[in-house]
């Protein structure tokens, strides 16, 4: 069966063998006689793999206990809003780290919440490293602080985090969570749409520290209060139920591969075969993240001009690679590599690199 060397940002490519297996139980699940998508949310089919999921996900990442795991809608754009609503106090100020579009989109929807704060920023560098900041200047009254894990569009990662002791520490980590192993301790509240490493587009996952939904208003809306999805197994209204069971195929997969420190290596030797292309090739590729910042979920590049940029998309397209364009706001070229992107397709990227920068 023919499989697209698919490089897309999100929504982004899934393992074969868990839509081989979903395909299987597409028309009858669990002797059903039914799709998953067709059974009901109360049933116990569904409630089993609901329950999965979160059990999955939190050996997967060694959750602790004293912190909820929720399945929620609007993808983490929604998340933008949720935050503040719920966590930033009316004589609070809530810090951002701007690393990202993302993030400049998280202070936006914060400001018409209540009061901000920019504690870092590295617009003013095109966002090709992430910013420097200094904790100290960061008030104990601070209601949270704010990052972007991995900046999608711009190709930087954090690769060390804030500490959390003093003031609680928010992560918008929809493009690279499940991708290497994390202390979960060290942060307040995760959030990641599914788009990327964890499934389809549908199921925001959200992570919050049990003692932080104190904070959450009564006078909140129901479906924009934390404590609603966490009182009720985010089972208050009908979930994404589909995109759920992918979820929890996807977190099987993960576990199969030997849970998360096998991933990390298999994404770093991805990405370095494409940041190895990109600085062997005597400035012909121009990587557009400083190295010490380099996502190893995205690969930002940018060739000498724009016509060899639209040259070197055309030819991609010619021999099969989806999703190479960088986005529309800054243009060039990036490859999304995944958990899911399998290694060959990567080396048959990276050798087409060097391919046309030979006969270039």
């Amino acid at each position: 069966m023919y499989r697209a060397l698919n490089f897309n940002a999100g929504p982004a490519a899934l393992p074969e063998e868990v839509l081989k297996e979903a395909e299987k139980n597409l028309l009858n699940f669990s002797n059903t006689g039914m799709g998953i998508m067709e059974l009901s949310h109360r049933s116990k089919e569904y409630q089993a793999v609901h329950d999965q999921a979160k059990t999955l996900l939190r050996n997967l990442l060694a959750i602790p206990d004293d912190y909820e795991v929720l399945f929620i809608q609007g993808g983490a754009s929604l998340q933008f809003s949720m935050i503040p609503m719920n966590l930033l106090g009316k004589d609070q100020e809530a810090h951002y780290i701007l690393s990202g579009s993302w993030s400049e989109k998280a202070l936006k929807e914060a400001d018409k919440i209540g009061k901000t704060v920019i504690s870092a920023s590295s617009k003013d560098q095109k966002y090709r490293l992430i910013p420097e900041y200094n904790q100290n200047d960061i008030p104990d009254s601070a209601a949270y602080l704010h990052i972007t894990s991995n900046n999608t569009i711009y190709g930087t990662q954090w690769k060390t985090f804030p500490s959390n002791k003093k003031t609680p520490l928010a992560a918008d980590m929809s493009s690279d969570i499940l991708s290497r192993p994390l202390e979960v301790e060290q942060f307040d509240l995760i959030y990641a749409g599914a788009q990327k490493n964890l499934g389809p587009s549908g199921v925001t996952v959200v992570i919050i520290r049990k003692d932080l939904l104190q904070r959450s208003s009564e006078k909140l809306p129901a479906m924009l209060n934390y404590n609603t999805f966490a009182n009720n197994n985010s089972l208050y209204n009908t979930p994404p139920t589909l995109a759920i069971y992918l979820l929890s195929l996807v977190l099987e997969w993960a576990d199969k591969k030997g849970g998360l420190q096998q991933i990390e290596k298999a994404n770093e030797k991805k990405a370095k075969m494409l940041y190895d292309a990109i600085d062997e090739s005597e400035g012909f590729y121009i990587g557009h993240a400083h190295k010490d910042s380099r996502s190893c979920m995205n690969v930002t590049f940018n060739l000498q001009n724009e016509d060899l940029s639209r040259e070197f998309l055309h030819k991609a397209q010619e021999a099969g690679f989806v999703g190479l364009g960088g986005h529309r706001s800054i243009g060039g070229c990036r490859a999304s590599i995944y958990n899911a992107v399998p290694e060959h397709h990567v080396e048959k990227l990276a050798a087409f690199m060097k391919a046309f920068k030979n006969n270039n």
